[in-house]
């Protein structure tokens, strides 16, 4: 019996060379840690900055700790694609008498030959690279929505004091008619206006706050805390994000997260021809084994050599399809960088255009507006104008005012868009392979 499995011996000998023999999987590329696994911080209660906000959001908004799991769980697909395949131990029996049987035991290894392995792991790592872009785009989305989310609220909140204010001009006028109808000056029809201008500006300031409820609300929501943690907002909302020029654009283009993702879709799409045409390459099955003839009374060693012969499939039509979805990913890959290019200048330009409002409003617009109110005010109480040319004013520039705060979101949200576009370094991740 010992002499059984002599053969059966050298059978894992042979399956422990082929081990030996086959190329090692390479390492898993390397995560960023603050990408991988971030700290969760604690969730922020009372006054809220911008950095804040976006660190927050970062460690934890649960669509990003989606992708994060997802880059995790492709480190299985590298791993399985270094496995080899598992050998086979198959048993034989001739005729079914104890007399005349005959038993064979035969252990077989599949060789692959060709580099398949290689090339197998070669692709399970460029699926990885893109599954760590595409964490890295999922960053950037996150990162402009908390900008976004938080200039929202922030300029809402702003609009808030100036309904308040508006509110409490319209007060004060209603108040100063009222005094003026008893002195006999003006007619009760003025009373009736200011009275009016005062419930108008009550509904503004009622619509203003639920504006800035439904912002904190969206904030929060992109911040991943509980309703309720946020109840006010810390920042100057009047510092302007600078208008990056045609030529930062260009050089960071490369860096945008669409375009690296697009660009390793192609080495994707490489290392898929690379195990088409290793897959092409016939692999060798080898086998050892032990005969037993009970009828002879001996043992015999049994060794075994096969390889199909590709006379027919050579895996052609599956080379074919992947060198033509490389040329697809190359043509999808410039679209990619094109479109990108064109839609950041175009954002460039709106920033650019919102910058020139906002300085426009501030420098010439606001102070002419709040210095004609303020004559028409004096006038109206020193009785040389009529209460609607002191709402007219006032209206004018409270208008002016809400124009500038929604221009001050404007600029905002298209720089927070073009960072979205183009992303940030600490969105960079660490991939296998640098496109």
């Amino acid at each position: 019996m010992r002499r059984t499995f002599v053969p059966l011996a050298c059978a894992a000998l042979i399956t422990s060379v082929a081990q030996a023999q086959t190329p090692a999987s390479p390492q898993a590329p390397a995560v960023d840690a603050r990408v991988a696994s971030p700290a969760s911080p604690v969730p922020p209660t009372g006054s809220v900055t911008l950095e804040a906000a976006v660190q927050t959001a970062l460690q934890l908004n649960p669509q990003l700790r989606a992708a994060t799991a997802d880059l995790q769980a492709s480190d299985g697909s590298v791993r399985q694609a270094g496995l080899l395949p598992n050998p086979v131990l198959g048993v034989e029996q001739e005729d079914t008498r104890s007399a005349t049987r005959t038993t064979t035991v035969q252990l077989s290894q599949t060789l692959e030959l060709g580099g398949k392995r290689a090339a197998r792991v070669e692709l399970a790592q460029r699926g990885q690279d893109i599954a760590a872009l595409d964490l890295a785009a999922r960053r950037a989305d996150v990162r402009a929505d908390a900008i976004q989310a938080f200039f929202n609220a922030l300029t809402a909140q702003e609009r808030v004091k100036v309904a308040e204010e508006s509110l409490r001009i319209a007060a004060s006028g209603a108040d100063a008619a009222a005094r003026r109808v008893t002195a006999g000056k003006v007619s009760p029809t003025e009373e009736t206006r200011a009275r009016v201008a005062t419930a108008s500006a009550r509904i503004e300031l009622r619509q203003a706050q639920a504006e800035r409820s439904a912002a904190l609300h969206g904030l929060t929501a992109v911040m991943g805390l509980q309703e309720g943690a946020i109840q006010q907002l810390d920042g100057p909302v009047d510092v302007l994000p600078p208008a990056p020029s045609a030529v930062d654009i260009v050089a960071r283009l490369a860096d945008a997260p669409s375009v690296r993702r697009a660009q390793m879709e192609i080495q994707r799409a490489d290392a898929g021809y690379t195990l088409a045409r290793a897959q092409g390459v016939p692999d060798l099955t080898v086998g050892v084994g032990a005969k037993r003839a009970q009828e002879l009374g001996r043992t015999q060693a049994v060794i075994s050599v096969s390889v199909p012969l590709p006379f027919f499939d050579r895996n052609q039509g599956a080379q074919l399809e992947a060198l033509r979805r490389k040329d697809a990913a190359q043509a999808r890959a410039q679209a990619e960088a094109l479109r990108v290019r064109s839609e950041v200048l175009q954002l460039a330009d709106l920033l650019q255009a919102r910058r020139d409002e906002v300085d426009a409003l501030r420098r010439e617009v606001l102070p002419g507006a709040q210095s004609a109110y303020e004559a028409a005010r004096t006038g109206f109480e020193l009785g040389k104008f009529s209460f609607l040319d002191a709402l007219d004013a006032q209206r004018t520039w409270l208008q002016v005012r809400s124009q500038y705060y929604a221009a001050l979101a404007q600029v905002h949200r298209h720089a927070a868009e073009i960072d979205r576009q183009l992303g940030t370094p600490n969105d960079r991740p660490a991939t296998g392979t640098q496109p």
